[in-house]
């Protein structure tokens, strides 16, 4: 008996393996996606490869699945995957192939938004930097030279996929893709160019044979047969809806936070709001396919942000930076969506009926199928007070602003107000105490230093080529004896920091914010008899990842003067300058084991510590599995590596309103470490003191999600 089940169960597994191979056959109509014939109400999250490691994706997807996902959405990151023209890295965290098969393996689909551009707060848009070079290029536009390297980029994307076999049409996992991102937002901006720039696009995608559906996110106007979806934290108040009655609703970006930078507060968005808002546009817009931004946010490892965006990412998603379960909101999704599927067949499949109570601020949404079977939303939209509402000759008490789902048209299965997981809380214990360190001051170029020469200030981006944050700018210049004794000097610039010396002496430091990325420094100095150098380090907080033309933003130090009680010396044309791109430090990559030999100057820790000082020690892994980060909250700007992997840029100075630091903790991934001697380096631009940096052990009751939805409900009153 034994083997004969035995038998059965791999001629069960050998037609599954058949049937998946022969592929699926997705496609849609104007109430849901439709996959093999049967139409389907998804719910999606997003994880972003990049932005975890390898050892983290089967967690991830894992936690996702028992939180109720159907789908795991990413977005395709071109900057990291092409970063010269032709050279293409799909390695380690970049591997979109294993991250998709991971998906695939546990059963879920996935959604490919390939834009290429993305924004997602991340480095330029996602565009590589190199585009910014092509002569006549104009980002986004019916520019040929751009639709030929996105065309180019889109097509190997796609082929890869095709390679591997995992489009559904080919027995793979991914059921949807996305082309452009959030066009409608600049499509002005170019005017007829951007209307033909969007009908291009749509048929360049549809033209690359996926054999799944393509869609537009906030994109009105999507040409057929491309979906267009919405985006935001309230689709069931503010999308338009489907530009066709043939398409279905589908929602893209409900965003379950909200993306940070430094200087600023966290902002919440709790549980109950975010469960509202989905079951009004399930209910109100008959949506079918849901997607969480951010599911899981993660980090942005290296120089991966945009703008002044931190290092951590949407860590109040339902998975937190680390990967741990967020409680309550992490449970409360879960038990809506087993709600919701509950009564998913009534919902794709019966007739929708409208009601009305005695007043406007509540609402009811009841569908019907043929068979008899029914399901019902009623909504209180009034945020203040309880109502009760009669509803097939019964009681329904509806706490303020909250939806009951009444998969039978009679008892509650969930209420969004009615938070049944228990909140838990991220602690933090220090494993690791650093009491060793040695440091490198950073070299200070002069004029005479420098190899590239210009007679003007030159753009910071467009010298850099996005190869390092850190542009110096020097120049010389002889006093005279009408000189005053004391002077100010006056730089400003447009982005996004700077630091200032004279004759090798640190004068000072200045930083715009997220909203006003532009600064002035105005320093005190004495100037000395003969020749006086200057030297500004000018500092980027990642490029921007929005807007249109892109190609055309600007940044960097722009005016330079000396300000004397008699006159004022400009020295913005007047005088050449010389430049060098990088720190010394990152010329010869101190921050990993073969490049930090290459300095002899190595010396123990001062106890006065001093700007812009490398400092680095060495460390064993601490034992357990529990996720790492460093506690950096003596530091005050700079960038961190282990073993030569950044893990970001840190700012701790940059306090928000509430006076904290945006940011204190930062993710170590225990993939990065070895048993013994990992190697620790730090960049400080001010004056941060390591010795109080630790390594904690980040943790949280119950990483292991909540309890299953409550079926009771079946043998409750419909008056409870």
């Amino acid at each position: 008996m034994v083997l004969l089940l035995r038998l059965l169960w791999l001629l069960f597994l050998v037609a599954a393996a058949v049937a998946e191979a022969e592929g699926r056959n997705v496609s849609y109509d104007g109430r849901a996606l439709i996959i093999d014939g049967e139409r389907k109400l998804l719910f999606s999250g997003s994880i972003h490869y990049p932005r975890s490691t390898p050892d983290m994706w089967p967690s991830l997807i894992t936690k996702g699945k028992q939180g109720g996902l159907d789908v795991i959405e990413t977005y395709v990151f071109w900057n990291i995957h092409e970063p010269q023209p032709g050279q293409y890295d799909f390695t380690g965290r970049k591997d979109l192939v294993k991250f998709i098969k991971e998906i695939q393996s546990q059963g879920l689909y996935a959604c490919l938004r390939i834009g290429p551009f993305i924004e997602s707060e991340w480095n330029y848009g996602g565009l590589p930097f190199w585009l910014h070079d092509v002569p006549g290029i104009v980002f986004r536009s019916n520019n040929e030279p751009f639709k030929y390297y996105m065309q180019n980029f889109t097509t190997k994307i796609v082929n890869m996929m095709k390679a591997e076999g995992l489009y559904a049409s080919q027995g793979g996992p991914i059921i949807l893709s996305q082309i452009e991102n959030e066009y409608q937002n600049v499509e002005r901006a170019f005017g007829r160019k951007g209307t033909s720039y969007v009908l291009w696009a749509a048929k360049m995608a549809v033209g690359l044979d996926t054999g799944v559906p393509w869609v537009m996110c906030k994109q009105d106007d999507a040409p057929d047969p491309i979906i267009n979806t919405c985006n935001g934290m309230r689709c069931g108040d503010t999308f338009v809806g489907p530009n066709s009655p043939n398409k279905p609703a589908m929602w893209t970006e409900n965003w379950t936070s909200f993306y940070e930078v430094f200087g600023n507060d966290t902002r919440l968005r709790s549980a109950e709001d975010i469960a509202f808002h989905t079951a009004l546009f399930i209910a109100r817009k008959n949506g079918t396919f849901v997607n969480y931004y951010m599911y899981h946010g993660g980090t942005n490892f290296g120089r991966t942000t945009s703008s002044f965006v931190k290092t951590s990412y949407y860590d109040e998603a339902p998975l937190d930076e680390y990967g741990l379960i967020r409680q309550p909101k992490w449970g409360h999704l879960k038990d809506l969506h087993a709600a919701v599927k509950l009564c998913s067949e009534t919902l794709l499949e019966g007739t929708q009926v409208n009601i009305s109570f005695s007043s406007p601020l509540q609402e009811g949404y009841v569908f019907r199928r043929d068979s008899g079977e029914c399901a019902a939303f009623l909504v209180n939209n009034d945020g203040r007070k309880n109502v009760a509402v009669q509803f097939y000759n019964a009681s329904f008490q509806l706490p303020p602003k909250s939806i009951s789902i009444l998969p039978d048209c009679r008892t509650v299965a969930f209420n969004t107000a009615k938070v049944n997981s228990p909140f838990n809380t991220r602690t933090r214990k220090p494993v690791t105490k650093f009491e060793s360190w040695e440091e490198f001051n950073e070299v200070i170029p002069g004029f005479e230093d420098t190899k590239e020469r210009s007679q003007t200030l030159l753009e910071h981006t467009n010298t850099t080529k996005d190869q390092s944050d850190y542009l110096w700018y020097t120049t010389s210049f002889e006093s005279d004896d009408t000189l005053d004794a004391e002077s100010v000097l006056v730089v400003n610039s447009l982005g996004h920091s700077l630091h200032a010396f004279v004759n090798g002496k640190y004068l000072g430091y200045v930083h715009g914010t997220h909203e006003n990325t532009t600064c002035t420094l105005k320093k005190s100095f004495y100037l000395e008899d003969g020749a006086n150098n200057i030297s500004i380090l000018s500092v980027m907080v990642g490029l921007p990842d929005s807007g249109a033309h892109l190609e055309r933003r600007v940044s960097g130090v722009n005016q330079v003067e000396i300000q004397e009680s008699h006159r004022i010396i400009k020295l913005t044309k007047s005088n050449s300058w010389g430049y060098q791109v990088g720190l010394l430090g990152e010329e010869l990559q101190i921050y990993d084991e073969q490049g930090y030999s290459q300095i002899s100057q190595w010396s123990n820790f001062n106890s006065t510590p001093q700007p812009l000082t490398w400092y680095k020690t060495e460390f064993d892994a601490p034992y357990g599995s529990d996720p790492l980060a460093l506690n950096l909250g003596s530091m005050r700007k700079g960038e961190v590596w282990v073993n030569g992997e950044s893990i970001g840029r840190y700012w701790i100075s940059f306090h928000t309103k509430s006076g904290y630091p945006s940011q204190t903790w930062y993710n170590v991934p225990r993939s990065f470490l070895k048993p013994r001697g990992n190697l620790l380096v730090l960049f400080e631009e001010e004056s941060g003191n390591p010795l109080d940096i630790t390594l904690d052990d980040v943790s949280v009751p119950n990483d292991h999600g909540s309890n299953d939805l409550n079926l009771s409900w079946l043998k409750r009153s419909a008056t409870d």
